[in-house]
């Protein structure tokens, strides 16, 4: 780091190591120490706003997510008489959908418990959305807006990422890290 004029970072800098939660209890929490400074072990860390548990399971970034999500809608539900449908239909497919598709590619293959609190936060927008009551079945309603459900969202996310390599659309250091998939 000192050859290139670099300086550690104490405070924004975080060590984060891959265990099981059985492995964790057994591990010491000792700082990783770089010449005089030290770097904290933390459980979960973000990384292009992405949240990373020790144990890679993306509890805290669908807990993050859907909170953020439920507190926006909360805020659009207090001004949806003052706006027209449109206008509310473009907030939260820009404020809300947005937040439950990033990062969206790193839950394929995680358990369903996830998911389906990321499909509660999307039914929640629906039922904004469409003026929906409480119990209303949303399955009709997101086949009149054209969305897809969480999981259809991340396949489809994932298709068009393969798609856009197969064909040379993304640039090629992108195509090869993920054809490594």
């Amino acid at each position: 780091m000192q050859a290139n004029r670099l300086q550690l970072n104490t405070a924004k800098t975080e060590q984060l190591r891959h265990v099981t939660p059985l492995q964790a209890d057994y591990l010491p929490c000792v700082p990783l120490c770089i010449g005089s400074d030290k770097v904290q072990l933390v459980r979960c860390m973000r990384n292009l706003g992405i949240y990373i548990d020790s144990d890679l399971s993306m509890r805290s970034h669908v807990s993050k997510a859907v909170s953020s999500c439920f507190t926006t809608l909360c805020r659009f539900r207090s001004i949806r008489k003052l706006v027209s449908q449109p206008v509310l239909f473009s907030l939260v497919k820009s404020l809300v959908m947005t937040r439950l598709d990033y990062g969206s590619a790193t839950l394929a293959g995680h358990p369903g418990h996830l998911l389906d609190r990321l499909q509660s936060a999307l039914n929640a927008a629906v039922h904004l959305v469409c003026y929906a009551q409480k119990y209303d079945h949303v399955t009709y309603l997101l086949w009149d807006l054209h969305w897809l459900q969480v999981l259809e969202r991340i396949q489809f996310r994932r298709a068009v990422l393969v798609f856009c390599c197969r064909n040379n659309i993304l640039p090629p250091y992108l195509i090869y890290d993920l054809l490594d998939w």
